[in-house]
């Protein structure tokens, strides 16, 4: 059942009615020739006024004051608002004065669409305006928008600014408060910026399967289908190694992919179930080697979308030029911790966690105890990027074993403002201790570790073809967007992040 109309609701729907019974289609099909955005006005008018002496232009009415025979209203395009001047006299220059009097200061209403053409000029008090010698509606508004005012002292009311409907109706936060968009398109630029730094290196940007019959490359809990065709579970991917692993063994030198991964988790200013993930294998490297292209990249995307390698990120300037800081893992412990774990062994790890005051329970085997140690003590300290490497074997199945550190393997991961931002190994192309980390995974499982992970019997049959020596690497784009806009939460770099079920009629 819909939900009662509103007042505002039903008046709009009469005078949607009333339009078409004086034959102007509300939702014309026909095309309406665009020759200019409002950014374009205020940014060239002084300087060419005769190029704007016949203009086409379509936006939404965001606000107009009627004063008779004239009108002043404001329209918003995709790059800005400009105002306009509707004079009755220029639009009906026939003694029939319907299109004026009925159709502009009865029927169309703010947050109607219209197409208007003109010419430019400038008003006494100095605005950049355009008047309008011809209109058309376009789309006729049913429902009002959350009109945002500003008093004579610059005082904001009736904001829509609750972050769940923002999120919720992100069309209606980006018509009323046009600012996010900057974040949007800077999310934009740093992706486009990533793939351009990669193709120049000659790697192959590829596409994997989302839905997989055996869900790895993570330590993840997954989203389960069912394909009715087929007869079998397919789980949503929660990351997209395995795959691409398998085309380095399959003869690629180094592919890439922007994955839409997904995992069935807890959901924070930090996580959303569905996420965006760039990751990288190129053949014949190893994790140092990564370090330095980790370092010159992100470097790059700074320098691309701000033009400088220090950006400001809540209270912190943080600095994205190399080299960056660099710690081990069990240095970053000992750092922050004062507490020397790596000789420990499990038993010992738990009791020294319980001293710190980490949360830690009955399932979590070693690898997780340091994690969590890691997590509670020392990534919240970490703001400028620095690459903690050198992981316990434990905490990696799919990493190379260290070539001088016995219990360790070839990882790193780069933190910055608190949070993991990529991660990436020496990957493991050795298919026999591959299989017995996979059978460690899955006593892990057994113990109660939803998050642990299963075995790929295929993924094992690749590598026993044989894979290079390879690098891989992870980067959290919604993380990283974060970061490059200056935003606190992920829901604010995700057009539609999930939400729960609405509750109608509220």
């Amino acid at each position: 059942m819909l939900n009662e109309l509103s007042e505002q609701e039903n008046i709009r729907r009469n005078s949607l009615a009333e339009l078409i019974r004086l034959g102007i289609n509300p939702y014309p099909a026909e095309l309406f020739e665009v020759n200019v955005s409002a950014k374009e006005i205020h940014e060239n008018y002084e300087r060419e006024k005769l190029n704007y002496k016949n203009i086409s232009i379509a936006g939404r009415i965001m606000n107009r004051r009627i004063m008779g025979g004239a009108s002043f209203a404001e329209l918003q395009d995709s790059s800005g608002k400009i105002q306009l001047y509707i004079k009755r006299d220029d639009i009906c220059p026939s003694e029939d004065k319907t299109l004026y009097n009925t159709v502009f200061k009865k029927l169309i209403d703010i947050g109607d669409i219209i197409g208007v053409n003109g010419f430019v000029f400038t008003t006494q008090a100095g605005e950049i305006t355009i008047h309008v010698t011809g209109m058309k509606v376009l789309c006729k508004s049913l429902r009002p928008l959350p009109i945002v005012k500003e008093d004579a002292e610059g005082k904001v009311h009736d904001a829509f600014s609750d972050p769940e409907q923002r999120y919720r109706q992100r069309y209606v936060d980006l018509t009323v408060n046009p600012q996010v968009k900057n974040a949007f398109i800077k999310r934009t630029m740093l992706t486009n910026s990533m793939r351009n730094f990669l193709n120049e290196k000659g790697y192959l940007e590829v596409e994997t399967p989302v839905l997989q019959p055996v869900y790895g490359g993570a330590a993840a809990r997954p989203f389960k289908t069912h394909h009715n065709t087929l007869d079998i579970p397919l789980y949503l991917r929660i990351a997209n190694e395995l795959y691409l692993k398998r085309l380095i063994a399959g003869g690629f030198d180094g592919v890439y992919e922007f994955a839409k991964d997904f995992r069935n988790e807890g959901m924070d200013r930090f996580h959303n179930p569905e996420f965006t993930q760039m990751e990288l294998y190129v053949a014949y490297k190893d994790y140092a080697w990564m370090m330095d292209l980790v370092e010159q990249m992100v470097e790059k995307i700074t320098l691309d979308l701000h033009g400088t390698t220090e950006i400001k990120v809540g209270q912190h300037l943080i600095n994205f030029q190399r080299p960056w800081k660099r710690f081990t893992m069990y240095e970053a412990i000992l750092h922050f911790t004062g507490t020397d774990i790596s000789a420990m062994d499990e038993a010992g790890m738990a009791e020294a966690a319980r001293k710190m005051g980490v949360p830690i329970d009955k399932t979590m085997g070693r690898g997780k105890i340091i994690d969590e140690i890691f997590g509670n003590k020392c990534e919240p300290n970490l703001i400028q990027p620095t690459f903690i490497t050198d992981y316990p074997v434990e905490m990696s199945p799919l990493a190379k074993k260290h070539r001088s550190k016995a219990g360790l393997v070839e990882r790193f991961e780069a933190i910055c403002n608190g949070k993991e931002i990529c991660n990436a190994f020496s990957e493991l192309n050795d298919p026999l201790d591959q299989r017995k980390r996979f059978e460690e995974q899955l006593e892990l499982g057994k113990r109660g570790d939803e998050e642990a992970m299963v075995l790929d019997e295929d993924f094992l049959r690749a590598l026993e073809y044989g894979m290079p020596p390879t690098a891989g690497l992870g980067i959290g784009i919604d993380r990283l967007s974060m970061i490059m806009t200056d935003s606190a939460s992920i829901q604010d770099v995700i057009f539609f992040p999930q939400m729960r079920t609405e509750k109608r009629g509220a």
